[in-house]
């Protein structure tokens, strides 16, 4: 098996853990379990939680004392286990600590799946920015098919979902063990200051100013993700108690149309080697966050009737507003840190998006929403949202542009570890 073929397995596994139950779960809570939305918040909540140090704690270990393969296999085993006992938590609050374990454990296998990848690349003298994101695409075709493997089944509000997950993790946690080594990169001669001792190297990029605007607006935009993760369903769900779009194809089957977005990431990530190469970071990070601004506004003006092309054009914007910022930030990363410290830079770069960037999205936003768009008998005011998050993005845009000062030269090769 080649290299590229034996990583495609790799990503295709990684993300279909999360997708056979992320999308399904509330139909198993709500009613499976008949458990309060009030609860179901903080189960989405160990997510961001999850992200705020576990990345970084574990690309830690990896750098210093742990192949990254090894840790990655063995943290999917451990995963593995706990989804298998999440049926078994009779109340919410045990749920609660159980999907914690559970993300404890999956949220830093995202970017060990990065440094595992890039490794091997390197190592076969691949060119990163090319050969991944034709890789990494296969990780959302792998969420894909969880999600329809977990609705084919009749596992929606089932427990099964949860072993069909945990399956999955046990194959990756065991195949992990079979791919090439990632050894640790830090030595104990390497450690010469109290960041190096407690494991904290990674931050060292935000002395460069330029690294540090990166991280910050970085952060900024996993907020705007968090926030059409918790919400985009939600909105087309309320539709449905709207007569005029009672029999509406996006009312009867709102997963269908969401799924665009996910296909729209698929095709995506197949053009960032040429936007990255062609016109760099900063353009395409501003085109990322420009993108969000016409997801968002076309929702606001979007419905299920006449609108609902504002809708699929949003869902297929998504696809250009996630992965420009999401997967091209990561190959940043990847260019702009020194080799011994590759795993920890991609969790400090997750602990960003999906960790501080999520919490603050996920509890500013609904913090907003409940105290300017809800009305006393609970209706949101979706247009009035929509519009509020849009101008959030263009604003991002506006000022990335004069502070993110990093220069791209499109004749110059992509080196492993590019200077400031």
């Amino acid at each position: 098996m080649n290299l590229k073929l034996r990583l495609t397995v790799m990503n295709f596994l990684q993300y279909f853990i999360w997708g056979a139950w992320l999308i399904t779960l509330g139909r198993y809570w709500f009613e499976t379990r008949g458990w309060s939305g009030t609860s179901f918040g903080a189960i989405f909540s160990t997510m961001g939680i999850s992200a705020l140090f576990m990345p970084s704690l574990m690309g830690i270990v990896a750098d210093r004392w742990i192949n990254a393969e090894k840790l990655y296999g063995a943290l999917h085993i451990i995963g593995g286990i706990c989804l298998c006992l999440l049926p078994q938590a009779s109340n919410p609050n045990q749920f609660f600590w159980l999907i914690l374990a559970t993300m404890l454990c999956y949220m830093p296998t995202i970017s060990l799946a990065i440094t595992v990848a890039y490794n091997a690349l390197k190592r076969q003298g691949m060119d990163v920015i090319g050969d991944y994101p034709p890789i990494r695409v296969w990780g959302t075709v792998g969420f894909i098919a969880a999600l329809w493997t977990t609705s084919l089944l009749g596992l929606e509000k089932s427990p099964g979902q949860f072993y069909v997950a945990a399956a999955a993790a046990f194959a990756l946690g065991l195949y992990a063990f079979t791919l090439p080594p990632a050894p640790p990169s830090m030595t104990r001669s390497d450690t010469r200051s109290l960041l190096d001792v407690i494991g904290l190297t990674s931050f060292r990029l935000f002395r460069d100013r330029n690294m540090a605007v990166f991280f910050i607006f970085a952060m900024l935009l996993g907020a705007a993700l968090q926030l059409t993760n918790a919400y985009g369903g939600t909105f087309l769900g309320e539709f449905e108690n709207n007569p005029a779009y009672a029999d509406a194809l996006a009312v009867k089957y709102p997963a269908i149309i969401m799924s665009i977005s996910q296909i729209s990431e698929t095709l995506f990530i197949l053009t960032i080697p040429f936007f990255l190469k062609r016109f760099g970071i900063k353009t395409v990070m501003t085109v990322s966050m420009l993108a969000w601004f016409l997801r968002f506004g076309l929702f606001a003006y979007g419905d299920p009737g006449p609108g609902l092309w504002m809708i699929v054009l949003s869902c297929i914007v998504y696809g250009m507003a996630f992965d420009f910022f999401n997967i091209s930030g990561s190959l940043f990363v990847e260019q702009q840190s020194d080799p011994r410290i590759r795993a920890s830079a991609q969790g400090l770069y997750m602990l960003m998006t999906n960790g501080i960037g999520a919490v603050l999205g996920s509890s500013i936003s609904g913090w907003m929403i409940d105290r300017f768009y809800t009305a006393a008998d609970g209706t949101k005011d979706w247009p009035g949202i929509w519009t509020a998050f849009a101008l959030y993005a263009l604003v991002m845009a506006i000022l990335f542009v004069p502070l993110f000062k990093h220069r791209h030269d499109p004749d110059k090769a992509t080196p492993a570890h590019a200077g400031h």
